[in-house]
């Protein structure tokens, strides 16, 4: 009977043993590093200590960096609904293929129609959240980060600014650099005064810097489409149809190891076109009207 007994708690020791008795936390973290990042979020559900590794900022880096090859997805946000994700691979290859809902941050103080999708870099969406506030957003694993723009707001003497915003910047965007491994958010705007501004904000430092040396001369932030696209350590961005001036025929890029401006030319047979706009095709820069590819750029 004894035998028995000790045989039976034997038992429910090792069925209470959970997969963290039996594996090193460096061998979970290799096998996590493996798992497709749309399935991240499920799997912060198995326990705290799970859901404390996937949400580390550091493992997000590793596991970008462990990625074979990025698999586009897309993002939408409505009025009435959750934010979704397609991934378009799987759309057409898989039957019954359900679309993932995800959750807005900071949802359940504001609306989805208080949310706008400004930009996005290595998995990371930028969100602009009325009012004064961007909001740097994982839509797989759920990490957000908010951020005031209140002292632009203020400084911009302008008491629209914060309704019309972004359309009262011409420039915005969300970059990493490389070198300093930092995520960085930029928003270019100008004053009652017309004249015009560069800020970044560091997620590593949270702290704000200003770049207006940094800005071409002459400079007019309106002309420039936004949101910028980021690509090989550089955000784009491409003058707006209905300003035709000695920029008309460039892209503006902005190197974040640098902090300086550049601009390439647009191809000649892209000029005469009016209604163009940047999109990211096969690791490069493509320049297209209503929606059909003109040509892609590369360059560097």
């Amino acid at each position: 009977m004894e035998q028995e007994k000790k045989k039976k708690k034997q038992q429910q020791k090792q069925k209470q043993n959970s997969i963290h008795d039996i594996l090193p936390l460096e061998l979970i973290q290799i096998i996590l590093l493996s798992v497709p990042a749309r399935h991240l979020a499920r799997f912060k559900c198995v326990s705290k200590l799970w859901y404390s590794l996937i949400s580390d900022p550091h493992f997000a880096e590793l596991h970008l960096q462990h990625t074979p090859a990025p698999t586009p997805t897309c993002l939408f946000i409505e009025e009435s609904a959750e934010a979704s994700l397609v991934h378009p691979e799987e759309l057409f290859t898989r039957q019954n293929y359900e679309i993932k809902e995800v959750s807005l941050p900071f949802k359940k103080k504001n609306p989805p129609s208080d949310f706008r999708v400004m930009g996005s870099c290595r998995g990371f969406v930028l969100l602009n959240l009325q009012p004064h506030f961007l909001v740097v957003w994982n839509p797989l694993t759920g990490s957000s980060k908010k951020i005031s723009y209140s002292f632009i707001v203020s400084r911009s003497k302008r008491p629209t600014w914060s309704s019309m915003f972004p359309g009262a910047t011409g420039l915005y965007g969300l970059g990493y650099d490389a070198c300093r491994d930092d995520y960085l958010v930029f928003v270019g705007w100008h004053d009652s005064d017309f004249q015009h501004h560069l800020d970044c904000i560091s997620l590593r430092t949270n702290s704000w810097v200003n770049l207006d040396s940094a800005l071409p001369k002459p400079f007019n932030s309106r002309e420039w489409k936004s949101p910028g696209l980021f690509l090989n350590g550089s955000i784009h961005w491409l003058v707006c149809p209905y300003f035709r001036t000695a920029y008309s025929e460039a892209i503006l890029i902005f190197d974040l190891k640098e902090r300086s401006f550049s601009m390439i030319s647009i191809p000649e047979e892209v000029v005469t076109y009016h209604d163009i706009d940047l999109v990211l095709l096969g690791g490069c820069i493509a320049i297209y009207c209503r929606g059909v590819v003109l040509i892609k750029l590369t360059y560097g």
